[in-house]
């Protein structure tokens, strides 16, 4: 594709850099959850970053991190998805149960626990590896990079209501999951 005028603006790069940056780490991070490989990865931020400075002129809104999901997004799902393997099949879902302990429940750090929760936090990105793309990908944003309901539905083109079921379902079947896990250690 020829490059216009506008892609060599050097006022336009260095708005572009300082919008756009400081959440390189962010979007490699969701592109490592949504295509399992660095290589994909990393290929999909690079052209997310490419078509985000090359329509950055259209970009109009103050949310500059979702603006880049959504590029990052259809990236991944245009051109990488096709590529990413499934090394793992599926955990399952599951309904959830009012009564059940919070995951995420955070106890007093000791040396041993800091060696304990090194280990539950590599089968806890293992596992979330494993959750079907949608429930990942609504999970990754909301638990890891943070975005609100709102902004995970325009990322993903969904209705808020479906990112609340999807995130309740992701939860579920991590829940799940690791409790399976916790009990085969046993």
């Amino acid at each position: 594709m020829p490059s216009k005028a506008s892609d060599h603006d050097p006022e336009k790069a260095r708005r572009f850099r300082e919008a756009a940056l400081p959440y390189l780490d962010d979007a490699y991070t969701l592109a490592r959850y949504l295509l399992r490989d660095a290589t994909d990865a990393e290929d999909a931020v690079q052209e997310c970053y490419l078509r985000a400075f090359r329509h950055f002129d259209s970009y109009r809104g103050p949310a500059m991190k979702p603006w880049l999901f959504a590029i990052l997004r259809n990236v991944c799902r245009a051109e990488y998805a096709r590529r990413a393997t499934a090394l793992t099949s599926p955990i399952e879902d599951v309904p959830e149960r009012a009564e059940q302990t919070p995951l995420w429940h955070e106890a007093q750090e000791t040396p041993e626990g800091q060696i304990i929760r090194a280990k539950d936090s590599h089968a806890i990105r293992r596992l979330i590896a494993t959750l079907a793309e949608p429930f990942r990908e609504a999970f990754v944003l909301r638990e890891i990079q943070n975005l609100s309901y709102r902004e995970i539905a325009d990322v993903a083109e969904v209705p808020v209501g479906t990112v609340m079921s999807r995130l309740a379902r992701a939860r579920a079947m991590l829940r799940s999951a690791w409790l399976a896990e916790q009990e085969q250690s046993k």
